[in-house]
């Protein structure tokens, strides 16, 4: 089941207590496998630190050559909204589940994606597929939004069941029904891939899309993550603004020191990052507050898990937090209407939480996460969304300190320029 929750817009003061902060640990410290995604993905996370460290030293951050402007209006526009989930969430391969989501055979993921209802699954060999989750019959919903196991795929309005390919395998009552052609009313397919520990679907059933070119260089640092050996423990929905002003926060570490004092601010430095891309995609990373021991000590003595909170960011909207450490905080934020999204909060740990002690754990790293984006991020970007109309005809301004904005507007430009030819 999965728990939604929707922030109020933040007041002067919002009275509320600061939640217990989680406990992490570092995994990639610990880590000794020997394949070449991870020995690349360490020796990376080691170069990253040093990048990190030089800007600790020098009280600096990652900065790109100027400002960028973004009107108003383009947060506001429907039709441009319209046109931009087109040529975007339409058009690109969709990062939409963890494959920890879906950790064996006949297990399956349904969501909603821009009035899509999305069914994804693993089939009895192991394979990820994804069809439209409704029935052939006369269209209704198969699957309710979450995560599950089935054998079968039955639709609750007639019976009619599917296998995990999407296959039709059953019709109540044929005999009065009439004959039912099997692969004439399988569910409508999607294409769908697995990466690195991440499911990729689009919603163009005729697209081709060609994930190893679109992951680029950034595959094998995934790769080495070792997503796809994690346990799913648990999602969270938050209703949340805009597209773009929602995840506008989630591209900048500016706002640490002023937005979050009692929470990210405690275990984060503000405004001192390294920034990386490839291709759409990014990593923001910020120094973690161990940097300021691990400063002075050698190089092989340095963990990165505790000197560095690496960020990847896959576009159009997943967020993967804590990937070098134990427990792991995914967002993955999608477009509703022009004036409000989803984010769904997954949270994955490299061990199963077995006991009393380990859930505990697990249920206040999760808390933690959901309490401080729903109460301060959240309620701050409603805010931001409540004054757009008010503020139509001027612009935003992002910072030379604020890279990952600039490129992500940039890459949404770039796809409408594409659309538009």
């Amino acid at each position: 089941m999965v728990q939604t929750s929707t922030p109020e817009a933040r007041g002067a003061d919002a009275g509320r207590q600061t939640p217990p902060a989680p406990e992490y640990s570092s995994w990639i410290s610990q880590d000794r496998s020997t394949d070449p995604a991870s020995v690349a993905m360490r020796r990376e996370a080691a170069e990253l630190v040093e990048r990190v460290m030089e800007h600790y030293r020098t009280n600096t951050t990652h900065e790109v050559d100027g400002q960028w402007t973004e009107p108003v209006a383009h947060y506001l526009d429907a039709d441009r909204w319209q046109r931009e989930t087109d040529a975007v969430h339409r058009t690109v391969p969709l990062p939409l589940a963890m494959s920890a989501e879906l950790p064996g055979p006949n297990t399956y993921k349904a969501l909603d994606v821009l009035g899509v209802p999305v069914l994804i699954t693993r089939d009895r060999q192991g394979a990820v597929h994804a069809m439209i989750n409704a029935c052939r019959h006369r269209g209704a919903k198969i699957i309710e939004p979450g995560c599950g196991v089935s054998k079968r795929l039955t639709c609750p309005y007639h019976s009619w069941s599917y296998d995990l390919t999407g296959e039709l395998r059953g019709v109540y009552a044929e005999k009065t029904f009439g004959d039912v052609s099997r692969a004439g009313r399988s569910l409508v397919r999607l294409p769908a891939g697995e990466r690195a520990g991440i499911v990729f679907v689009s919603l163009d059933p005729a697209a081709e899309p060609d994930l190893d070119a679109w992951l680029g260089d950034l595959q094998p640092l995934l790769e080495g993550l070792r997503l796809a050996e994690c346990h799913h423990y648990s999602t969270k929905e938050l209703t949340s603004p805009n597209w773009k002003v929602t995840l506008d926060g989630y591209l900048e570490t500016y706002h640490f020191a002023s937005l979050h004092p009692k929470t990210v601010f405690e275990t984060n430095l503000s405004n001192l990052m390294a920034h990386d891309t490839w291709g759409p995609h990014q990593r923001l990373s910020p120094a973690l507050r161990p940097i300021a021991r691990a400063v002075e000590l050698p190089p092989e003595q340095r963990d990165p898990g505790e000197c560095v909170g690496a960020i990847y960011w896959l576009y159009p909207g997943l967020a993967i937090a804590g990937g070098w450490r134990s427990k792991i905080a995914v967002s993955l934020v999608l477009p509703r209407t022009a004036t409000e999204s989803v984010t769904q909060q997954i949270i994955l740990l490299r061990e199963p939480a077995a006991t009393d002690e380990e859930r505990h754990a697990a249920d206040q790293f999760g808390e933690w996460f959901h309490e401080v984006v729903r109460d301060e991020d959240y309620a701050t970007t409603y805010g931001v969304q409540q004054g757009l109309k008010a503020l139509d005809g001027t612009d935003f301004v992002f910072g030379r300190n604020e890279p990952g904005l600039q490129h992500f507007h940039r890459t949404v430009h770039e796809h409408l320029g594409r659309a538009a030819r």
